[in-house]
């Protein structure tokens, strides 16, 4: 509610507020308006907020996200649009992604995050019961979905920037700073901060033929004049809805005095005992009305006392409980931004932004940025450490100079914007301000050297944003994937990958090291050896708890060698230091075996996949991954459909499978995961062999699973008849289960009936079937043996049979295929107990 829902209500509710525009024919206007002589001027550059926008840049609307994930369909839509907009419209696209921890927002992501559950159960038990696509309208960004969007706007070379305390505020500050002409997003805050040209991402549309890239364009000044406010209003208008600083169980009260007892929707004020709140068009109307008869806009103490006078037992003092991060009063009247004449035109300051943003940029990575030509090196083997402390290579966080009242007194994320419509939530259902901030022990000290390196690669987009979080502050957060909590077989992906993340936070704390020296201290000292724990947070929202408390997950080090310290796997230039990357990397996925180093069984670009399916392989009782779906996974992944993606879009799944879907998510999960410690260990792999699209398609992989699940020995049939593709796959499967010892046995095989094994006996407490009569389980197994080897026993059909006791079938199971050139095993009826036989 409060802010959140300005976005929905400018949309909707006000006519005239977003036109529809042409991006691509705005910046060939721009374009022709230059008519000096000399060299061309620089493309025009628009930043793109990722954080609103993901579901855009992943291609829209297309319901094969639930499958996993449809990597090169996502790349070819944004190679199309890089292309269109730096040919077709001269246009420079810059992607900002959230980098920040965001802890002052914490209920607000709380809430959404509980949302996104709950979607996800929906999507579960509607794939379960219909076996099709979800709707549209219930999209949940894959897993790994943002690290895939930062991977391929590398591959295109399009401009990166991660945030990292603030990102409202520091996307607001790169709008200005840097001379952009258009801030495509889908934010209230950044809605009521005035930006000029400011476009809607959820509209953005690109045409067939890349010649059109259509949007809406919001203009806050029509907003305004609708609602009668004027811009030096807008700072107190958005305060007074409602934001993480002033949060909606505090302005409540308020909101209600502004409706009057008069008003037809007073009697919802107390409701079944419980405080709720007006319609979100309801509330902006009301606190517009109230803004615009203000006299005095610098008189606080009058707001302050109509807002909290109404609020019992909240008595904040006034002038700090108007002020925002920074100690900059909400109700600061800064002077709006430039007007762009709602164009692209206007002055660019090319030169200001693209210098501290280029500065260094040779010392990168080929990969990473379009350095000049030169040997290629590893980025945790470059030269960031050893580049000077010095601000202009850091997008300097003004924001000191930069408080937008907007941005400090807005609060929410508008991506998800509730709108206003019927719904009138209770406060009491409502997650509070505060969260369970729990007191740890102090993370262990890091190098400033090592952190300005960390920095440096946050900012730019070449590192995985929590790793910054996890060294400054022990805290990291993770985000919702597609789970069913009904389901007992399949653990949560936060707790699958647990153990690769302790593992990544002892590298990152260089534990191994801490370790060997205390244990020197205690041997000279003929004392005990005491290790102080390291312990991260963990936020994320589960079945069996809240999103506000979060897990307390000691770091681990590794038993079987000691990992070298942070600073040399990052800034290591040795040939052993590569090795070194390469063994944590291994050793954090639980993938430290010489076959996957083996090159003739596992490709390079096929290492991380192979270490994920390995890792999941390994879980403590196994059953999450069978047979059938290990090969189902690599036969995707070295399918020649996988580099085909107009013949992928031609592909159509007949049933969803619902495990399918789970599996697909826990995998993109482990993928996450592992993108995560590949950063932590200095980047062994790089970065081309990290991206998804080079090993799996869900879509594709949905396909095999249904081959295989009809026929499990159907590996040259998921091989496409390719004698070549499966022995690829047979060597990643031997690499893969190489020295793997499971827990539990497997599953019951069909061997031919002279071999068949006894089972375990049957506790006597196992309640039997209605009708049935007991039978003892060695009598049971005897007349099974008996029968089985008795001659003239009639045969079935290859599909199946059935077993029945006293003449009553009491199950049933599907048959197999008989294995190219191998006999097939001869299936039958099998009957126990006084029936037929």
């Amino acid at each position: 509610m409060g802010v959140q829902g300005f976005q929905d209500y400018l949309e909707k509710r006000c006519p005239g507020a977003a036109i529809p525009v042409d991006l691509l024919k705005l910046g060939r206007t721009a374009g022709r308006q230059h008519h000096h002589p000399g060299p061309l001027p620089p493309p025009a550059r628009i930043l793109i907020d990722a954080d609103s926008g993901l579901q855009r840049l992943y291609g829209g609307y297309q319901t094969d996200w639930v499958c996993g994930g449809e990597w090169n369909a996502m790349l070819g839509y944004l190679s199309a649009l890089s292309q269109a907009c730096l040919y077709q419209g001269g246009l420079e696209l810059v992607v900002v992604f959230n980098g920040t921890l965001g802890k002052e927002r914490w209920p607000e992501w709380a809430r959404r995050a509980q949302g996104q559950r709950q979607t996800a159960q929906l999507i579960v038990n509607h794939v379960g019961s219909k076996a099709t696509p979800p709707p549209r309208a219930w999209f949940l960004p894959p897993a790994c979905l943002s690290h895939c969007v930062r991977l391929a706007m590398f591959r295109f070379r399009v401009r990166v920037v991660q945030t990292l305390e603030d990102h409202h505020q520091e996307v607001l500050s790169l709008y200005r700073d840097f001379g952009f002409c258009g801030l495509i997003a889908q934010d209230s805050e950044f809605a009521l901060c005035n930006v000029p040209a400011y476009f809607s991402s959820h509209a953005l549309k690109l045409s067939w033929n890349g010649k059109n890239l259509t949007t809406h364009q919001y203009l806050l000044s029509e907003a305004a004049r609708q609602l009668g406010l004027k811009t030096q209003q807008l700072p107190y208008f958005a305060a007074l809805l409602g934001n993480h600083i002033l949060p909606d169980e505090d302005l409540a009260a308020f909101h209600w005095s502004l409706l009057g007892p008069e008003h037809p929707l007073a009697s919802l004020k107390v409701r079944a005992h419980q405080l709720v709140l007006p319609p979100c068009e309801v509330v902006i109307k009301a606190v517009s009305e109230y803004v615009s008869s203000i006299k005095d806009l610098g008189n606080l103490d009058a707001v302050a006392r109509d807002v909290f006078n109404q609020s019992q037992g909240v008595k904040p003092p006034y002038r700090n409980a108007l002020c925002g991060p920074g100690h900059a009063s909400l109700f600061q009247n800064l002077p709006p931004l430039p007007d762009c004449n709602d164009s692209l035109s206007g002055t660019m300051v090319y030169m200001d932004w693209s210098a501290p943003y280029d500065q260094g940029g040779s010392r990168l990575t080929n990969h990473h940025t379009s350095a000049p030509s030169g040997p290629s090196h590893s980025p945790s083997s470059s030269s960031d450490g050893d580049e000077p402390n010095d601000s202009s290579h850091h997008l300097t966080d003004k924001s000191s100079a930069w408080d937008d009242p907007a941005s400090q007194g807005s609060g929410g994320d508008g991506s998800h914007g509730n709108g206003s419509g019927s719904n009138i939530p209770s406060l009491l259902s409502m997650a509070t301000r505060s969260h369970m901030d729990i007191t740890t022990p102090p993370l262990p000290q890091i190098s400033a050297e090592v952190l300005r390196v960390a920095e440096h690669r946050h900012r730019r987009g070449l590192m995985y944003p929590e790793i910054y979080h996890i060294l400054t502050k022990g805290e990291m957060k993770m985000a919702v994937c597609i789970e069913d909590d009904c389901n007992s077989e399949m653990p949560p992906a936060s707790l699958l990958f647990r153990a690769a993340r302790q593992y990544s936070y002892g590298v990152l704390f260089s534990l191994a090291e801490t370790h060997r020296h205390l244990e020197r201290l205690a041997m000279s000292n003929r004392g005990p050896l005491e290790v102080p724990p390291v312990i991260v947070k963990e936020w994320s929202s589960g079945k069996s708890k809240s999103a506000l408390t979060p897990e307390l997950v000691p770091a681990l080090c590794f038993r079987e060698w000691t990992c070298p310290n942070l600073r040399r796997l990052w800034l290591g230039r040795a040939s052993e230091d590569r090795s070194r990357r390469t063994r944590a990397f291994l050793a954090c996925l639980r993938s430290d075996c010489p076959a996957l180093l083996n090159a003739a069984q596992v490709p390079q670009h096929l290492l991380l996949m192979c270490c994920v399916l390995r890792y999941m392989m390994q879980w403590p009782g196994g059953g999450i991954l069978q047979r059938h779906e290990l090969d189902a996974f690599l036969a995707q992944a070295v399918s020649n459909q996988l580099y085909e993606p107009d013949q992928l879009q031609e592909l159509k799944v007949e049933k969803v499978d619902s495990r399918g879907v789970q599996l697909a998510s826990l995998f993109m999960a482990g993928v996450d995961t592992a993108l995560l410690v590949n950063d932590v260990c200095g980047q062994p792999l790089p970065w081309e062999h990290c991206c998804p699209w080079g090993f799996f398609d869900g879509k594709l992989f949905q396909t095999k699973l249904a081959r295989a699940s009809r026929d499990r020995l159907a590996l040259f049939d998921m091989c496409e008849g390719q004698e070549e593709l499966v022995s690829r796959v047979e060597k990643m499967r031997q690499a893969i289960l190489d020295g793997i010892n499971f827990t539990r046995p497997p599953p019951l095989p069909l061997f031919p009936s002279s071999t068949l094994p006894l089972l375990p006996p049957i506790p006597p407490s196992t309640p039997q079937p209605m009708g049935v009569p007991t039978i003892p389980f060695s009598t049971l197994m005897e007349n099974i043996l008996i029968r089985s080897v008795s001659p003239g026993l009639r045969s079935i059909p290859p599909q199946g049979g059935k077993l029945e006791i006293a003449g009553m079938v009491v199950g049933q199971w599907a048959g197999n295929k008989p294995l190219r050139g191998r006999g097939g095993l001869n299936m039958q009826v099998v009957s126990v107990g006084a029936g037929r036989g």
